[in-house]
């Protein structure tokens, strides 16, 4: 079955790295854009970082960009979230996103990631 595991969220100081990983498995993983996720208490949903399927292309929600940096090994069918430089307000619940086209989309059960000091 179609299955998204995110791992490498934690505690960070603010000003710190983390590195988001989502390995994918039960679905063709290089067919598919991928997009990170996350959602905030309280807040909806937001898109943060997305790729298309050979990687030549990705964006960015405008809060992340220069800090954030999505990637993706379409060998090991995973996608990559390098966050640098993080603050407070990145604390969120971070969700992989598998995307065909809008017509099949798969997600992640989620990673926290939390900045504080």
């Amino acid at each position: 079955q179609v299955q998204l595991v995110e791992s490498g969220g934690g505690l960070v100081q603010p000003g710190g790295s983390l590195r988001l990983s989502c390995a994918a498995s039960g679905f063709t993983f290089s067919n598919y854009a991928m997009n990170w996720y996350r959602q905030a208490p309280g807040k909806e949903r937001e898109l943060v970082a997305g790729i298309t399927t050979t990687g030549g292309t990705t964006r960015y929600a405008d809060s992340v960009k220069g800090r954030f940096t999505i990637s993706r090994d379409n060998a090991k069918n995973t996608v990559y979230l390098q966050m640098n430089s993080l603050k407070p307000e990145d604390t969120a619940v971070y969700y992989c996103n598998a995307n065909w086209k809008q017509i099949r989309v798969y997600w992640g059960q989620g990673t926290q990631v939390t900045v504080s000091s």
